[in-house]
C-alpha cells in the first residue's frame, strides 16, 4: 500500500480525498513525526524546554504554505524546516546571549535573510560534502572551524582548548574558510 507522500506525487488529483485537506496532511505529518521533531530539536538546541515550541513553530510554518501540492516528500520538507528553525534559534540565542535588542528593525531584517528552503540543496549531500572539505584540514585548524561554527566558542575558548593564542585561532579560521570555500564552490 502506498502512503499519503507517494499520492501527492503520482496522483494529485486525489490528494483531497486521502488526506481532507491541507491541514489534514499538515496534521498527519505533524502527529507521525511530533516526538522525533522533538528530539531533533532538543539534540540541537541549548535550552531544552524550547524543543516542544520549536516542533510547534514547523507545524504553523507547514500550515503557512500556499502550494502544498508542490512538495514532493513531505517528509524531507518537514526536516527542512526544522533545520532552518534550529538556525533561526541559534541566531536569536547568540543575539540573546550578547544582550542585543531582537525588537531592533535592523536585527529583524538579518533574521529575514536566512536561506530560504525553495531550491536549497539536500540538506544530506551539503552535510557530506562539508565533511569532505573538513577531513582536508590540519587537526587543529579542523578543530578551529568546528569550535567556532558548531559549538560557538570565542577565539579565546578555542585558543585555550588547542593551546595556541587567539591570533593563532583567527588564522585557523580564516586558512579554514578560505579552504571550504574553495572546495564547496568547486563541488558544486
Amino acid at each position: 500500500m502506498r502512503d499519503t507522500a507517494t499520492l501527492l506525487i503520482d496522483c494529485p488529483d486525489r490528494k483531497l480525498s486521502r488526506t481532507g485537506s491541507r491541514k489534514g496532511l499538515v496534521e498527519r505529518l505533524f502527529a507521525e513525526h511530533r516526538r522525533a521533531l522533538q528530539t531533533f530539536f532538543y539534540r540541537r538546541i541549548r535550552t531544552k524546554s524550547d524543543a516542544p515550541d520549536l516542533a510547534q513553530e514547523v507545524y504553523v510554518r507547514m500550515l503557512r504554505v500556499n502550494d502544498i501540492d508542490a512538495i514532493r516528500n513531505p517528509e524531507r520538507y518537514l526536516y527542512t524546516v526544522a533545520s532552518n528553525l534550529v538556525k533561526e534559534y541559534a541566531v536569536l540565542d547568540r543575539w540573546q546571549a550578547r544582550g542585543v535588542d531582537l525588537d531592533e528593525a535592523s536585527i529583524q531584517h538579518r533574521l529575514g535573510e536566512l536561506p530560504t528552503i525553495d531550491g536549497q540543496l539536500d540538506v544530506t549531500q551539503r552535510v557530506a560534502r562539508l565533511r569532505t572539505v573538513l577531513a582536508q584540514l590540519s587537526p587543529k585548524c579542523r578543530a578551529a572551524v568546528i569550535l567556532q561554527y558548531r559549538h560557538g566558542l570565542s577565539y579565546q575558548e578555542i585558543g585555550e582548548r588547542l593551546d595556541v593564542s587567539p591570533h593563532m585561532v583567527k588564522k585557523y579560521l580564516a586558512q579554514g574558510l578560505a579552504h571550504c570555500r574553495r572546495r564547496m564552490a568547486r563541488m558544486e
